[in-house]
């Protein structure tokens, strides 16, 4: 049996704007995040664990930020890249656990709902998805609210 374990990072500053979206779920806040695609930090931590777990470099590798085509992108394009990447090479999840640091917007309400949109894209029961998170405790740049960060870790397994 082949179990690898993989972990992403990611973070996005705020800008002007009216909701994020994280997990592939618009949140309602007061700014949005920049980036090159269309910032979903949280989404882009799990595609990064991914890509880690397969030892097969990380998100930039595989949909550079200087290519004009991926300006806006959705981030579901990446993800399911890297799912179906580990699917290829005869893995299965065995888990994915994402934490999002912010102070703001407030994920608890909105958890489900990406739980269940990263399950569904992941071909997953819902079960196997946690989406959580934590502040800073007003530290740093996400204690400062200007921008949100993302860790996430995924079981892969082979038989």
């Amino acid at each position: 049996m082949d179990i690898r374990v993989g972990n992403g990072f990611d973070v996005h500053r705020f800008e002007d704007g009216d909701h994020v979206i994280l997990c592939g779920v618009s949140v309602p806040h007061t700014k949005k995040l920049n980036g090159h695609s269309d910032a979903d930090v949280a989404m882009h931590a799990v595609t990064d664990a991914i890509y880690g777990a397969l030892a097969d470099g990380d998100i930039g590798q595989h949909f550079p930020p200087s290519d004009p085509q991926w300006k806006g992108a959705d981030s579901t394009i990446f993800l399911k890249h890297a799912v179906d990447l580990s699917k290829s090479r005869g893995f299965n999840f065995g888990n994915v656990d994402c934490t999002i640091i912010c102070e703001m917007p407030k994920i608890g309400p909105h958890a489900g709902a990406m739980r269940a949109r990263m399950a569904d894209l992941m071909g997953l029961d819902v079960g196997r998805v946690s989406v959580k998170a934590t502040t800073s405790e007003r530290l740093g740049f996400t204690g400062r609210e200007e921008g949100i960060a993302a860790l996430a870790s995924v079981t892969l397994i082979a038989p």
